[in-house]
């Protein structure tokens, strides 16, 4: 079976932490070099008051639903990769589902942390495969900031927020010539013998870390 990406979309937060200001705001031992030079990444973007996870995922979702040129309506599957829900439940699936106006279909979460999106998309590609979904909106969307220790420059200066959607199809055997058909073969594995080098306890209440100004 083949699959069409018939639109992508994406959000970001409003607030940009470059490494000098996260240096500075945190009073962290680091600079730009030392970040850059180790990582590649010059800045990340930070959720604020009113930002989270839902809003930002929803607003992916809505441009994906535009750039594919489809109404929210016609998508009868939602699945979000997500480690940072705003609740324990409902899912942020879900959440994005209503924020869209919609009801029906399928909307679930998939916590892979890192490779949430990839495992979103595999999960995605076998419901469709085995069910009656033809049409799916593929969700990657974190709010780390809210699980980070600012004062750990190993961990705070590699994770950011934001979204990304894909709005994935069935090409029927009819439409093979669809924008980017896809023979789609996700290979999911994990290591958890290693799993305690990289974990956080869970908690997701915000800590408001943003409020005094940049």
């Amino acid at each position: 079976m083949s699959f069409s990406i018939a639109g992508t979309g994406s959000s970001l937060p409003k607030t940009c932490l470059t490494n000098n200001q996260l240096a500075k705001k945190f009073n962290i031992d680091t600079s730009d070099e030392w970040i850059t030079s180790r990582t590649g990444i010059r800045q990340r973007y930070i959720c604020a008051e009113g930002e989270t996870t839902v809003t930002l995922a929803t607003d992916a979702a809505k441009e994906a639903l535009q750039n594919a040129g489809i109404k929210a309506e016609e998508i009868d599957l939602i699945v979000v990769g997500t480690t940072t829900p705003d609740h324990s439940f409902p899912a942020v699936a879900a959440e994005v589902q209503g924020a869209l106006g919609v009801s029906g279909g399928a909307a679930l979460d998939v916590q892979a942390a890192c490779s949430g999106f990839v495992h979103s998309l595999g999960v995605a590609q076998g419901l469709m495969e085995t069910g009656p979904y033809k049409t799916a909106l593929v969700i990657g969307a974190d709010t780390y900031s809210n699980l980070l220790d600012w004062s750990d420059r190993t961990t705070c200066v590699l994770f950011g927020d934001g979204a990304g959607a894909v709005v994935l199809q069935k090409i029927p055997s009819k439409k093979e010539g669809a924008t980017l058909p896809l023979n789609l073969s996700v290979e999911l594995f994990n290591d958890g013998v290693v799993g305690n080098i990289l974990a956080s306890s869970g908690g997701l209440q915000p800590q408001k870390l943003l409020e005094v100004s940049l």
